[in-house]
């Protein structure tokens, strides 16, 4: 009889150990999250229209920083097209027959910092001039044009910012035939500074939306609470840990950090197609092939997971806060 009490014994010990050793495996702790995770997106699915429309939400605070951001993305990628039109104007002296402008410029060319180089004649330089300034019987009263020869040089695509275009101009400041080298970039400049404060802006509005997905989120998550507050004491009362009780509403909090960002990814993708035909028919009155870049795949997965982690930080929040506050009495 004690012998079969003792193998009794063994066996249940046994059972209990194999019981724990299941519970603490790597495949049935998946299983349970997985099972969790698929059965909160069914309370989702069950109250789809509440559920939209808090991903909705969501997705608007999540959409304005992506859409600007690649906004943008897009005003710096045409920006940069145009740093390599920044050209340096050498102007001849007075003294420097054609001949040698023209030789000048052939070896200017074979620079490897310059992409081209165009000369200007004074009768040219005088002749353009004369039409863009208006004085033309003026002009003409004058005994010798006083315009000198002028080279303009377009700097390669590698030497278009504003350090190595500066150094350019000092190369053709100390050549015999420069009178003056000239080096407009402070327009470049404007436009590098205007988007580095919208840079700065952009990621401010994130921030505050950011803050704002945070409390929408805990929000919702605590009014979950609230309608689940029976559930959640009986639950308790069985033996139920809090870890237990809080994973089914951090779920929650993540499946709406990723709906919205799906659905962001959605509006930011409708409203640049919307724009792209208008824009190309723009770019094409300049001679111009630019085309709006939509959001790219390295993009999307961060704003995917930029909505999962604001999720996942919400509802973790929220259940920390509420949830011990829920206790049988």
């Amino acid at each position: 009889m004690k012998k079969r009490q003792r193998q009794n014994q063994r066996h249940s010990q046994h059972n209990w150990r194999e019981q724990l050793a299941r519970m603490l495996s790597p495949r049935t702790f998946l299983q349970r999250h997985a099972q969790v995770a698929v059965e909160s997106l069914g309370r989702l699915y069950r109250s789809r229209v509440s559920s939209l429309m808090t991903a909705a939400v969501i997705a608007i605070a999540l959409a304005m920083p992506a859409g600007l951001y690649l906004l943008l993305d897009n005003v710096g990628r045409l920006s940069g097209s145009w740093d390599g039109q920044a050209s340096v104007s050498v102007f001849l002296k007075k003294s420097v027959p054609a001949a040698s402008a023209e030789s000048l410029a052939k070896r200017a060319r074979e620079w490897p910092e310059v992409s081209s180089v165009e000369v200007v004649t004074p009768e040219q330089a005088l002749a353009e001039f004369s039409e863009r300034s208006g004085f033309a019987d003026v002009l003409e009263t004058l005994d010798e044009n006083p315009l000198p020869g002028l080279l303009v040089v377009m700097p390669a695509s590698d030497y278009s910012n504003p350090a190595a275009a500066s150094t350019l101009r000092d190369r053709f400041s100390r050549l015999p035939e420069t009178e003056l080298a000239q080096l407009d970039l402070q327009w470049v400049q404007r436009l590098a500074a205007i988007l580095e404060i919208a840079r700065r802006g952009i990621l401010i509005i994130s921030c505050l939306l950011a803050l704002a997905v945070l409390l929408m989120i805990g929000n919702t998550i605590r009014l979950e609470i609230q309608n689940r507050r029976e559930e959640i004491l009986v639950t308790k009362l069985i033996g139920a840990t809090n870890g237990f009780v809080r994973r089914p509403f951090l779920y929650c909090g993540i499946w709406y950090g990723v709906l919205g960002a799906v659905i962001a990814w959605i509006l930011v993708e409708t409203g640049f197609l919307l724009l792209s035909e208008p824009v190309a028919r723009l770019a094409g009155l300049y001679q111009s092939d630019f085309q709006l870049e939509t959001l790219p795949l390295q993009l999307l997965w961060v704003l995917v997971t930029s909505g999962m982690c604001l999720g996942l930080l919400g509802s973790w929040l929220a259940v920390g806060r509420h949830l011990d506050a829920i206790e049988p009495s």
